[in-house]
């Protein structure tokens, strides 16, 4: 009896153990993220001068706001261990969509809202074949890239799109409140609540169970395929949200935007700490991840160094990151 109840105290002391040990692995990804991030700002402002004006930190937030909030959607397809290649396609069409509508005389809030409702129909789509036909995300989202784009084409083929959109509507992509860029206010806002959603509800504990082990979850009675097609509905529309925001800010709807979105995505969600294989990571991270990465570009274009350059040391740091995270990841298995 008294060795009965030793075992089962010991066996709960493990699992908290373990439970303190992924919460501190964690921490310390997001932690040696945002250590890194300042260390990179301070060497910026030390090789660059002109990196801490005003002008330049506005320009930084507004050209990384875009992919932050596509990724901040792409993170919540990750930790349900699914990948969104269509994210670059899709907020294409949600750019030339509200193009063509403002064009025809659509007022501007319908405008966006069919514009993002689309993006949301298409990730649901891809999601739900994914779900409900066991289909690899990477395929469905693999043929998506190419039928949103191929019917982006199509909408005026293949030319940009007048918009014809009024000065409140270009204020929403290119407008400004003091130093800071709305659409890097609209970025924070979208991290926020993608936050408090994941950890805060129940919907976002069903994301992270579905994440860990999807037969598990299935098992429990969680609703594993309607996690699945919601977590690509929001990738789709906030992908459409990205679009939008670019089209308000050239007021030019353009076909060919976006090419490679979505490999930026992924890489500031693998750089952010999020387990590609799902269950583990966070929108924090991402946000991180993405300004840190735009910093290094910037970074390169005020010295003078070519985008081949970027290319090569973007690839060096999401390998470090990648080994990084598996060996902590390793470390607290053991734990």
């Amino acid at each position: 009896m008294t060795a009965s109840l030793g075992s089962t105290v010991a066996g709960a002391a493990g699992q908290e153990r373990a439970a303190r040990s992924r919460r501190g692995a964690d921490l310390i990804v997001k932690s040696n993220l945002l250590l890194v991030f300042l260390a990179l700002c301070v060497a910026a402002s030390l090789l660059a001068p002109q990196f801490l004006t005003g002008r330049n930190i506005a320009n930084l937030l507004q050209q990384s706001s875009l992919t932050g909030i596509v990724a901040i959607g792409m993170t919540m397809v990750v930790l349900t261990a699914g990948i969104d290649l269509s994210v670059g396609s899709v907020a294409a069409f949600g750019g030339m969509t509200i193009a063509l509508l403002l064009g025809s005389g659509v007022p501007v809030v319908p405008a966006i809202l069919i514009s993002v409702a689309a993006g949301a129909v298409f990730g649901a789509f891809m999601g739900g074949l994914s779900a409900y036909l066991s289909l690899p995300s990477f395929m469905t989202t693999l043929a998506g890239l190419t039928a949103v784009r191929g019917l982006t084409y199509l909408l005026t083929d293949g030319k940009p799109a007048e918009a014809g959109a009024s000065e409140g509507f270009q204020l929403l992509g290119g407008g400004f409140v003091g130093y800071v860029p709305i659409v890097g206010i609209i970025f924070v806002a979208i991290t926020v609540l993608a936050a408090l959603v994941l950890r805060g509800t129940t919907f976002g504990e069903y994301v992270y169970a579905v994440g860990s082990n999807k037969e598990a979850a299935r098992l429990s009675g969680l609703p594993v395929r309607g996690v699945i097609t919601t977590v690509f509905a929001v990738s789709g529309a906030l992908a459409a949200l990205a679009g939008v925001l670019l089209t308000s800010r050239l007021t030019v709807g353009q076909p060919t935007a976006f090419n490679g979105l979505e490999l930026d995505a992924i890489a500031a969600v693998v750089l952010g700490g999020t387990n590609l294989f799902g269950g583990r990571g966070g929108v924090f991270g991402t946000f991180v991840a993405v300004l840190l990465l735009s910093v290094l570009r910037n970074l390169c274009n005020l010295l003078g160094l070519g985008s081949f350059f970027q290319m090569v040391v973007t690839g060096l740091i999401l390998l470090v990151a990648l080994v990084l995270n598996l060996l902590i990841e390793r470390r607290g298995a053991r734990a």
